[in-house]
């Protein structure tokens, strides 16, 4: 099977109206900007995204929402996006807000194939509402369902032609779960090598999980907040 696809815009081809994407990135931090792109300028619509983050104003999910071509977030950081949170008062963007450990969770549980998992994070908040709530140990614990997708974007720093991906530092926090929550995950790369260059110990997710993967070009690499010492 043929994995290697010219670019974003042929790699998102099928991404139909109306589906469920999990994308990449922690913050802006690793985020398949060149996909986000091509589903921009593809016009898809009525999106379901989860996702860490929603992007900034102008940048990574941000210009989907720019384009209301989001109907439902479900993310744990959103604090950047005054857009986002615009859409969310006035109701047009429905959103299910997840702690981010939780949705860490989710997402490697919808991987591995198992369907819910209990934790503490939540009991006696409105996250727990209408959830199954038990005690183990004298401690309580809410049940949380996993998540799963039609498609996955990720991000990694190098893959090769079978879909072996290797992640750079804070872009593996979540890009690894999120490649193997979905059916159809495809990748983009900064580094597209040959098959045999990465060795096997340093594969942080091997190509099975992988449909699609090009390399990338012209990544921002934005950062959210510059901050420096005095």
């Amino acid at each position: 099977m043929k994995k290697v696809v010219a670019d974003a815009r042929e790699a998102v081809r099928d991404i139909p109206d109306g589906a469920t994407l999990a994308i990449g990135g922690f913050g802006l931090c690793g985020i398949p900007e060149n996909c986000i792109q091509a589903l921009y300028e593809k016009g898809t619509k009525n999106l379901t995204c989860i996702s860490n983050n929603a992007g900034v104003d102008g940048f990574g999910i941000g210009i989907l929402l720019e384009k209301r071509q989001v109907k439902k977030m479900i993310s744990s950081y959103v604090g950047e996006n005054k857009l986002f949170e615009t859409l969310l008062l006035s109701g047009e963007l429905e959103v299910e807000l997840t702690p981010q450990g939780t949705l860490a969770e989710k997402l490697r549980a919808g991987g591995a194939g198992i369907p819910a998992f209990f934790t503490p994070t939540g009991v006696g908040t409105l996250i727990a509402e209408g959830k199954e709530v038990r005690e183990f140990e004298g401690r309580k614990y809410v049940l949380e369902r996993a998540l799963t997708a039609d498609f996955s974007i990720v991000k990694a720093w190098k893959g090769d032609a079978l879909g072996n991906l290797v992640f750079r530092k804070t872009a593996r926090n979540f890009n690894p779960m999120i490649a193997t929550a979905s059916k159809m995950t495809i990748a983009e790369v900064e580094e597209l090598v040959p098959v045999g260059s990465i060795e096997p110990d340093q594969v942080h997710i091997p190509g099975i999980y992988v449909k699609r993967i090009f390399q990338g070009t012209n990544y921002e690499k934005r950062i959210e907040k510059r901050t420096l010492s005095k």
